[in-house]
């Protein structure tokens, strides 16, 4: 059988960490097409936007649970064996408010703040804090090493991986699923679609997954050390609003957050909600202004806002045929696409492999 042709599409974290699981197989060709790429900022584009850490939330016996679990051990590895993809370590602190149960914000940290969480067997240094170490208002915490991505560098080193591999990148804007088969660097037209079109896959011909919707998320990224890599379930100027704090590695700087609005489309940040992260950041890590403990000590390097592409029911990765043609789709990953992005890379590869067996049987 003649080497498969396969096409990705999209080239958020998912898209280009699933290319660079396939194009390991020498007997595979791929194209990856998108409408970004990265060093592209636009609110469609979610992955550059993004913090990006490891602060897993999927429920015990998802498929959200199973890739976060799987993707911890390689970012671990390229932490420790490659620090110019630009991910390094972070001491972490986590704390839950009872108060917040039910909100948007505390449904999606759900997992994360429990003090028996299913990952403390799987990231280092996990521990429960004594209620004498929990700020006021705070009801649990844990803390653990984690790690933080810079997403400028790491996507680009994605990327290259990707071509150092073989893959070749177009850029495309597809209205139908079915149009992609022809966009493969051969000529020949593609026996596989990969389909990471993230938030797109609500709106992409063949596809139209209703379940997929927005997830505003609003960033202020500063040049301040905060000295620790924090969030807390919830706050008290709204049940979509919350607090997190993450040093990107190598001067990528420090992104401060955030927020979660549902259904949002709105591209524009928010000057006031701005200032709330900025405040609410400087109230959980006093060391990002020393001096005086005010907003006006922070240097911002840019305010960002990112949708987040959520679906009902997780991250749909799963085979299809569309039009007589193999689609194995991989989006839906919400706020959790590098944290699940190996997990759910490895997913789809068996997914290939047995769409391959399969029609070598034929």
């Amino acid at each position: 059988m003649a080497a498969p042709n396969i096409v990705v599409v999209g080239a958020g974290v998912v898209g280009l960490t699933t290319a660079f699981v396939l194009s390991k197989h020498r007997d595979v060709s791929v194209t990856l097409i998108s409408k970004h790429m990265p060093g592209d900022y636009d609110i469609e584009y979610a992955s550059p936007w993004a913090g990006a850490n490891y602060f897993p939330v999927g429920k015990p016996g998802s498929n959200l649970q199973k890739f976060e679990r799987a993707t911890w051990g390689e970012l671990d590895k390229i932490c420790r064996q490659v620090p110019e993809a630009g991910i390094h370590y972070q001491e972490t602190v986590v704390y839950g408010r009872k108060k917040d149960e039910g909100s948007a914000t505390g449904q999606w940290f759900a997992e994360l703040v429990k003090e028996d969480a299913w990952f403390r067997d799987v990231v280092p240094n996990f521990r429960v804090l004594s209620k004498a170490d929990l700020p006021n208002g705070c009801d649990t915490g844990t803390a653990f090493t984690s790690v933080c991505i810079n997403t400028a560098i790491y996507l680009p080193w994605l990327l290259g991986q990707c071509v150092k591999n073989g893959v070749v990148f177009k850029r495309a804007i597809l209205s139908h699923i079915s149009e992609a088969p022809a966009y493969h660097h051969s000529r020949k037209g593609a026996d596989i679609v990969i389909n990471c079109t993230g938030l797109l896959s609500a709106k992409l011909g063949g596809v139209m997954d209703s379940n997929v919707y927005p997830g505003r998320g609003q960033i202020v990224l500063v040049r301040n050390e905060p000295g620790v890599m924090a969030t807390v379930s919830g706050t008290d100027d709204g049940d979509d609003e919350t607090t997190y704090i993450m040093q990107r590695a190598v001067g990528g700087g420090t992104i401060l957050g955030g927020c979660l609005q549902n259904g949002s489309w709105e591209s524009q940040p928010d000057p006031n909600l701005a200032q709330r992260i900025m405040q609410r950041a400087i109230e959980l890590a006093p060391a990002l202004a020393p001096k005086t403990g005010k907003v006006t000590e922070l240097s911002v390097i840019r305010h960002g806002v990112g949708l987040r592409p959520m679906r009902n029911g997780g991250p749909r990765v799963e085979k299809e045929k569309i039009d007589g043609k193999w689609v194995v789709h991989a989006y839906g990953h919400a706020g959790y696409g590098y944290q699940s992005s190996w997990g759910s890379a490895w997913e789809v590869e068996g997914l290939v492999k047995s769409i391959l067996s399969e029609k070598a049987r034929l």
